[in-house]
């Protein structure tokens, strides 16, 4: 039953990981949110309560133009790279958001930001996905679910997100 599985991956929610969390977004300023599909939903729409709530410049890539133009001009798989390149700012925060954490686009995104951004990463499914094996050690933090349902996995996404607040 989802809610059962939505109750356990709950209660796998560290708290000393979202206390985390919680510091590391007061002290940004700026901040990119990038996800594909319902993850991309998420990101806009904890950027906008990041910006109303908290006072924070924080932005995401979901206008429907400049993502088309940009896949068009740079590739699926660079549309984020570009997007952080053209929008980030030295001191800038990304979080990238990929329920499997093995969309190529947002490795390529954090990638990217390894050596030029402060990142926080969230998967989910797989606990070997390429977002966590690889990229874990390198984020200020990364939150894995502990599920294979897009639903639950971005729900507890989007909990993890809005603790913040």
């Amino acid at each position: 039953m989802k809610l059962e599985e939505l109750k356990k991956c709950l209660n796998e929610l560290n708290n000393d990981d979202l206390n985390h969390l919680n510091k590391i977004i007061l002290n940004s300023n700026r901040i990119i949110i990038i996800g594909n599909g319902g993850s991309n939903a998420i990101a806009s729409h904890i950027s906008q309560d990041y910006t109303k709530a908290l006072g924070k410049k924080a932005i995401s890539f979901s206008d429907s133009s400049r993502l088309t133009c940009y896949i068009n001009d740079y590739g699926m798989e660079n549309a984020y790279v570009k997007y952080i390149e053209h929008f980030g700012e030295k001191d800038t925060l990304v979080i990238l958001i990929s329920s499997s954490g093995n969309s190529k686009n947002i490795l390529n995104a954090a990638n990217y930001c390894i050596n030029k951004h402060k990142m926080i990463t969230l998967s989910g499914f797989d606990i070997n996905n390429q977002l966590k094996t690889e990229y874990s050690d390198k984020s200020l933090l990364h939150f894995w679910v502990d599920s294979f349902d897009y639903g639950i996995v971005e729900c507890i996404h989007e909990i993890i997100l809005h603790s913040v607040i």
